[in-house]
């Protein structure tokens, strides 16, 4: 894509995001997270559930000193796709996610604080549960939209386990990366990236320019925000893109994420061979492939394959150079910035090619100089666990 392209689609979202940084409801939620993360010399156990899509990990993290230890023979993860089904209700989801908990050894009697990385979008609220705004990637309880999600889980694992969960913290997975990534001091911003099956930002950013915040919270501190940027509509999108959007459940919503996440790659490509027949199961990881192995594709789909790997790191690093002028704007002292990356999408590979993160790297950092910043780096951090680590650090916050 065109420098020129990508430049419009950076200034749009960065006035997207300062639009709802002003007020609720906007393109751009830009919702706070009423946790202040605690890093220093925090020491404890927590117990992290983390339902990213519908993969679903349960694990007890200890922090000593401020150095955070996964036990590896104390964590459990399954799948639960099963939530997509129709008629599936809370009550089951619920149980799905307390079964495995005899597999986690806890070790405080007095009670255990439990942190929730919820990866759907959710308002947070004042006691650091957060409400489900809606479910995506193909879930729909619809009992539970609305309503928070933390306590419920909480009390249902005290009362049906016999446990002592003395709190729940609820933070998406964005947050979550955002969070493990102050693990690394030292920096003038952090970041928090996902780009996998689906895709979305968070940051910390000064409460006294969110207007939005009500004035017990404009303290001046940096707050964490989660952006919600998959609901982000760039311009340039193109005719695949429309049918790929007429072709969803949720037409209208998430355009970003319908145009570079994971879970939507291979429906481009679909679309621009709609006479083709291939097989069902179609994502960023068949592109890989064929990336990596073009002598046995035909050339027109190499092309098509490389060109739309190519345009979703182009547009994630146009995204980032968004966010990141709206960092300087609040706090113009911006240097050096710390982006903690998770999703497959982001850390994929292939072959012949450059790989999809350092494709996000040389763009975004071209792209800076071209807004005058050229001594703002940016430095990616691949932590593994990071989703468990910072929802322990929002639990024992």
């Amino acid at each position: 894509m065109e420098t020129k392209k990508l430049k419009q689609i950076a200034l749009d979202l960065k006035a997207k995001i300062e639009t709802g940084l002003k007020k609720d409801g906007e393109e751009i939620q830009c919702l706070p997270t009423y946790i202040s993360p605690n890093t220093t010399n925090l020491n404890g156990q927590a117990v992290v559930l983390d339902l990213g899509g519908t993969n679903y990990r349960m694990a007890r993290v200890d922090f000593e000193d401020g150095h955070p230890v996964i036990h590896p023979e104390n964590g459990w993860k399954r799948d639960l796709s099963e939530m997509k089904r129709d008629g599936y209700t809370q009550e089951e989801l619920f149980k799905a996610q307390a079964d495995p908990i005899g597999e986690i050894k806890i070790d405080t009697p007095e009670g255990t604080p439990l942190g929730y990385c919820f990866s759907y979008p959710a308002k947070s609220l004042d006691n650091g549960d957060a409400e489900l705004l809606l479910w995506t990637k193909g879930v729909n309880i619809a009992e539970m939209v609305g309503k928070p999600v933390g306590e419920p889980l909480r009390k249902y694992f005290n009362e049906k386990k016999q446990l002592n969960f003395t709190g729940i913290k609820v933070i998406n997975d964005t947050v979550a990366s955002l969070f493990a990534g102050l693990t690394k001091p030292g920096y003038d911003a952090y970041i928090g990236l996902i780009v996998g099956t689906g895709t979305n930002m968070a940051a910390f950013m000064r409460s006294d320019k969110i207007e939005k915040l009500a004035p017990a919270h404009k303290t001046g501190a940096y707050i964490p925000v989660n952006l919600e940027s998959g609901n982000f509509h760039p311009q340039h999108l193109t005719i695949y893109d429309e049918m790929v959007d007429a072709n969803s459940d949720k037409r209208g919503a998430q355009r970003f994420e319908k145009a570079i996440s994971g879970m939507y790659l291979g429906e481009i490509f679909k679309s621009a061979f709609p006479l083709d027949e291939f097989e069902e199961k179609f994502d960023a990881q068949t592109l890989t492939t064929i990336l990596s192995y073009p002598a046995i594709y035909k050339e027109e789909y190499v092309h098509m394959a490389r060109w739309i790997y190519e345009r979703s790191a182009q547009l994630v690093a146009a995204s980032l150079a968004g966010l990141i002028l709206v960092l300087i704007a609040q706090e113009p002292s911006v240097k050096r910035v710390l982006l903690t990356a998770e999703g497959s999408l982001f850390w994929s590979r292939n072959r012949k090619g450059n790989d999809y993160s350092a494709m996000v790297t040389v763009e975004l950092h071209s792209l800076m100089s071209e807004f005058g910043h050229p001594d703002v780096r940016v430095e990616l951090l691949h932590m593994e666990n990071a989703n468990l680590i910072g929802t322990a650090i929002a639990a024992l916050s």
